[in-house]
């Protein structure tokens, strides 16, 4: 007789992936909540070094599985072997870091006032894509909402390669290249090792 899993409360954190999207889409000061997908896989696997936030907790990861699998948008087929080849997962997190910093200096050159606000969203680190109608004037400094706008375009941007990807191939076939899946798998390689070398 099959075992019947019970649900957690963590099984439904793919509302919080809606969710995110929704709230940036009419204020992109909401893209700043970005930083605890960011940041709670790495600390969860320098902790307990292992990958159990990103196979329990990532709200991305079950959207994927929901709508691939359950919504059927998948076409369930094997990706390439290439996507999760070596090269191609650290090559990817290289060119994500990069895109990451390069929205890190963005957000100086505002903060220096070396530039200006662009109230727009870049999608596949190369479209601009007006987003006027999200930037609500506050007291906040320029440079905050020119954080929000990067971050946003960089959560969305890998959601929608995520999103591609689902439909070609397996559900989570992005959880297999994920930057974020790559810098907590060599974390846990690295506590591991202090592990076994204690």
């Amino acid at each position: 007789m099959k075992k019947i899993r019970k649900n957690h409360w963590y099984d439904y954190l793919w509302i919080w992936s809606i969710l995110y999207f929704a709230l940036g889409f009419f204020n992109i000061l909401f893209a700043w909540l970005g930083l605890i997908d960011f940041l709670l896989p790495l600390v969860f696997a320098a902790v307990f070094g292992n990958k159990w936030f990103c196979n329990n907790m990532c709200g991305r990861g079950q959207l994927l599985w929901l709508l691939g699998r359950k919504g059927k948008c998948s076409r369930r087929a094997s990706a390439p072997k290439w996507l999760s080849s070596k090269w191609f997962r650290y090559g990817f997190l290289a060119f994500f870091l990069t895109m990451f910093g390069n929205m890190l200096f963005q957000t100086y050159l505002v903060f220096s006032k070396a530039q200006s606000l662009k109230m727009a969203i870049k999608l596949f680190w190369t479209f601009k894509v007006p987003f006027k109608w999200a930037y609500h004037a506050s007291a906040l400094p320029d440079w905050s909402y020119k954080f929000a706008f990067g971050f946003y375009s960089l959560m969305l941007t890998s959601t929608l390669i995520g999103l591609i990807c689902m439909v070609l191939f397996k559900e989570r076939t992005w959880c297999t290249f994920c930057p974020m899946g790559t810098m907590t798998q060599g974390i846990c390689q690295l506590k591991n090792k202090d592990k076994k070398e204690n």
